[in-house]
């Protein structure tokens, strides 16, 4: 196995722990010995190891104290630190090292003013208030893998199970038949039947309470993003209890509530058209059994027939109890025009990678100045 150390790679190539520090004496700027010994930290070289290797290193700069003691904090070890000194005084008439260049300033990009952010909105509304009319008839796959924490921490989850599902959409209405459960075919069985966690509201309703005048959402502006390689507008919005129509059932003992609820929509700066919802309950009845529940649901370009549509793809419900959490990841994948006669091949596919959800910063809008 070999090892390159960053930024030092023509220094030192490790073939095995007998060769490592064969080489001849070679010649480091501080900044580099600084590299060397972080990388040799965080790969947990041998300390007698990197000492020996120190023996051949000429340094072209002064090292000071005070980089030792910081190597040393860093976990550099005893005999490290040892060969380290020894170079403090071996350099102390050499030049000092140059300071640090200066961190470059990142100036973001300044939001739309209020007049245009008004107009995003209004299209943005009229776009998902026509969401569902525009929609063709379609199938597709959904898989349902959900974890449990039994901790109740939301940090140890383990899967229970994992179910797919054909997801028939006909005019304004879904039909949810699951086709596996664990991988393992079934017949008759609805995803109710099933117990557990479950949410709704993927195709459209989510997004349309938001919009809805009646809904009253407050909405301001939150920040710039990159989502799927496109530029994003993202708003935060607020929904008061009195016009909530969120609902949360505990199925056990049928308790409901219609909590009041916020979050981040993600609107394409080109189509205006969402991408992205987040949603989490507040004021949530302290006797309540279910707490802390957070939503996240993606949409993403897919191909149906001739057409390309913005639809679901990935949807992510966290929920905690008083003594577990539980979080379902829901994907939606295999767009096919729903005809009679329609077929589609039924398996489990991969998770998506991260990357497919992950919001990421405008970078490249960024003015960086140095």
């Amino acid at each position: 196995m070999r090892y390159l150390f960053p930024n030092i790679r023509h220094l030192l190539v490790l073939v095995s722990a007998a060769t490592l520090f064969a080489a001849s004496q070679m010649s480091l700027t501080v900044e580099k010995l600084k590299t060397f010994i972080e990388s040799t930290i965080q790969m947990k070289q041998s300390d007698v190891q990197v000492a020996q290797y120190l023996r051949s290193v000429k340094l072209t700069e002064k090292l000071d104290d005070a980089t030792v003691e910081e190597l040393q904090s860093k976990g550099a070890g005893p005999k490290t630190v040892m060969a380290l000194r020894g170079m403090v005084e071996a350099t102390a008439n050499l030049p000092e090292p140059p300071p640090p260049a200066p961190k470059p300033v990142v100036v973001p990009i300044p939001p739309p003013d209020s007049i245009e952010q008004g107009k995003i909105l209004d299209e943005a509304r009229e776009y998902v208030m026509n969401y569902t009319k525009n929609l063709p008839n379609f199938i597709c796959v959904q898989v349902t893998r959900r974890f449990i924490d039994a901790s109740g921490k939301g940090t140890a989850f383990h899967t229970t199970d994992t179910i797919t599902a054909k997801l028939t959409y006909d005019g304004q209405h879904e039909d949810y038949d699951v086709i596996l459960e664990n991988n393992q075919p079934v017949t008759n069985v609805k995803m109710e039947d099933l117990g557990g966690t479950t949410s709704s509201g993927e195709f459209g309703t989510m997004m349309k309470q938001i919009f809805d005048p009646e809904s009253n959402t407050r909405f301001g502006w939150d920040h710039w993003a990159t989502l799927r390689g496109r530029r994003t507008y993202v708003f935060a919005y607020d929904i008061a209890q009195t016009y909530s129509r969120y609902h949360i059932e505990e199925k056990d003992t049928k308790q409901s509530i219609v909590p009041a609820y916020r979050g981040l929509v993600f609107i394409d700066r080109d189509t205006k058209m969402v991408t992205k919802i987040t949603l989490n309950p507040y004021d949530v009845p302290p006797d309540f059994p279910i707490r802390d529940v957070h939503v996240s649901l993606d949409y993403d370009l897919a191909k149906i027939a001739d057409g390309e549509y913005m639809l679901p793809l990935k949807a992510v419900l966290t929920s905690r109890a008083d003594r577990y959490a539980t979080k379902n990841e829901i994907e939606f994948r295999l767009y096919r025009k729903f005809e009679t006669g329609s077929t589609i091949k039924f398996d489990t596919p991969e998770p998506l990678p991260d990357d497919q959800t992950k919001e990421k910063p405008p970078e490249d809008n960024k003015v960086k100045k140095q």
